[in-house]
């Protein structure tokens, strides 16, 4: 009869403990889930504005147009990629470029540099890529919980029974790698 006891507390020890690896685990998952959806709103967002942006060079720099059509394809192909963090890391790197380019154009017409419209896009789209910036963070940090979860004893053994699997870190290339910083302020005349 002890025995029996025994082991029936010992069987309850193990589901609980098996409970509640499962439930860190969807703690953790939801929290990667959580991360790419703010990554995914503040991206919708940025590219929300681009299309504003290019209309408002485009009336200043007309001679542009390969510029302006290479920034919608990116922009169109950036839209399209997707939930992938890596697919999608590299269509938002491919953006980020033209769109600096853009702005660095901009810097030619000094009309355009003080109108009104184009400093709000401007420091809109800067806000912009400071949140997907700390959403990037926020997600990678999630991630990197989840991974080390995953791969750690003895979760390791129970991860891949109940569907759980690594997930990508979200790279970007910022838009100060891929262009020089420029400065949208009065001119030193």
């Amino acid at each position: 009869m002890t025995l029996w006891l025994v082991l029936l507390v010992l069987a309850a020890i193990a589901a609980v403990a098996l409970a509640a690896l499962y439930n860190h685990l969807v703690q953790k998952r939801q929290m990667t889930h959580n991360g790419w959806a703010d990554i995914d709103v503040q991206l919708k967002r940025r590219a929300d504005l681009i299309p504003q942006l290019v209309a408002a060079v485009q009336g200043y720099a007309a001679h542009e147009r390969s510029l302006f059509e290479e920034v919608v394809e990116k922009r169109n192909a950036a839209m399209a990629v997707g939930d992938d963090p890596a697919a999608r890391g590299a269509a938002e790197s491919a953006l980020s470029r033209p769109v600096a380019k853009m702005i660095a154009v901009a810097e030619n017409y000094p009309e355009l540099k003080a109108s009104g419209n184009f400093l709000e896009l401007q420091t809109a789209l800067a806000e912009t890529e400071d949140k997907i910036e700390m959403a990037r963070r926020f997600y990678n940090g999630a991630v990197r919980e989840l991974n080390t979860l995953i791969q750690s004893f003895p979760v390791n053994m129970l991860a891949g029974g109940f569907g759980f699997k690594k997930r990508d870190y979200f790279e970007i290339e910022t838009a100060e790698k891929a262009a020089p910083s420029i400065d949208m302020g009065a001119d030193a005349s």
